[in-house]
């Protein structure tokens, strides 16, 4: 039996999850609302204020599908009580990071300026060297973070670049002139 698949899902107060046919999962809550088709293999049920996934039986792709299916819903339960954000630091002399409007300006050592349009559901922040993206849904707000740092990825001879807050950069040692 899947460890994660098994454990039921809390359904805080103030959410409202509707399962429709063909398992279309819809999460409204304080912050917005998801929707999402689930594998239609899985049973999703709810009871009161707990949802349980079981799957029909232990096929390979069904046991795969178990712990997936109850972590997604999960997610979107997160997303729709609490939200998700991402931290990214701008690292490097001259790079910077700037909002204007709806749209993130980047300064990263090219010959222009790199623009970026906030995708729908998504706001970020800039606040001394670090961007925060945050939204809803998790899949977006880590996609949108990695297309950010995509940029200009941090190097490990000088450190420079766009890397996530909690990322540790393995420095290495440069050229040595000759003796």
């Amino acid at each position: 039996m899947s460890r994660i698949g098994k454990m039921p899902i809390a359904v805080p107060a103030g959410v409202t999850v509707d399962i429709a046919e063909n398992n279309k999962v819809t999460v409204k809550g304080p912050k917005g609302e998801l929707s999402r088709v689930l594998a239609p293999e899985m049973e999703i049920t709810q009871e009161g204020a707990e949802i349980t996934v079981k799957r029909p039986n232990d096929l390979k792709r069904n046991k795969a599908l178990h712990g997936l299916t109850r972590t997604l819903l999960n997610n979107m339960i997160i997303g729709v009580t609490d939200g998700y954000t991402k931290t990214l630091e701008v690292n490097g002399v001259g790079y910077r990071a700037a909002k204007q409007g709806k749209k993130l300006v980047l300064n990263l050592g090219y010959s222009h300026p790199v623009e970026m349009e906030d995708p729908e559901g998504l706001e970020t922040k800039v606040e001394d060297n670090k961007i925060i993206v945050s939204g809803i849904d998790k899949e977006k707000v880590g996609q949108y973070a990695a297309e950010i740092r995509q940029k200009r990825a941090p190097e490990p001879y000088k450190g420079k670049g766009i890397k996530y807050d909690y990322e540790v950069i393995r420095r290495k040692v440069g050229k040595t002139g000759k003796k």
